[in-house]
């Protein structure tokens, strides 16, 4: 199963709180930036070119996380599962790994994707931490009865 873990581009700060909204709905409602636009497009572009067919999107119901998956210019589905702070198993468990038979794109947040990617790889829950606009694409793998992550990608819009 190949899982692809993609962080939402530069999205403006959190604004002060509005009379009347509480902040996580104003945290959820923040946009991208314009260079975050141009991010979130250079890594569609990339994405659209690797994407096995197929492959299954999640994304966080969070604006900013919305508008990067829409540069794909593909169907995906929201679940609050993906929202900032998520639980990592909880995150696994929606796209079914390891034992999912599609490859599985998610555009969420930081630190979620980090715990996520820490997680598979066998590392300490705060040791990754996913760029803005990056792409983490890991598979797994059974080698000789072992079962195995690997990281295939790491992409940043800097790069492309």
């Amino acid at each position: 199963m190949d899982l692809i873990l993609w962080r939402h581009a530069e999205a403006h700060e959190h604004p002060d709180l509005l009379e009347g909204q509480p902040g996580d709905e104003v945290d959820l409602a923040r946009r991208l930036t314009p260079r975050g636009e141009k991010q979130a497009a250079r890594m569609a572009a990339w994405l659209d070119r690797q994407l096995p067919e197929g492959t299954r999107i999640w994304c966080s119901p969070a604006a900013r996380c919305e508008q990067t998956a829409m540069a794909l210019g593909r169907k995906y589905r929201t679940s609050p599962t993906i929202l900032p702070e998520a639980s990592s198993g909880a995150l696994l468990d929606l796209v079914n790994w390891p034992d999912g038979r599609s490859p599985v794109l998610v555009v969420g947040h930081q630190p979620t994707l980090g715990w996520v990617i820490s997680q598979t790889v066998g590392m300490l829950r705060d040791e990754c931490a996913v760029k803005k606009g990056a792409v983490w694409w890991l598979r797994h793998r059974e080698r000789a009865g072992a079962h195995q992550t690997v990281i295939l990608a790491v992409q940043t819009p800097e790069l492309l």
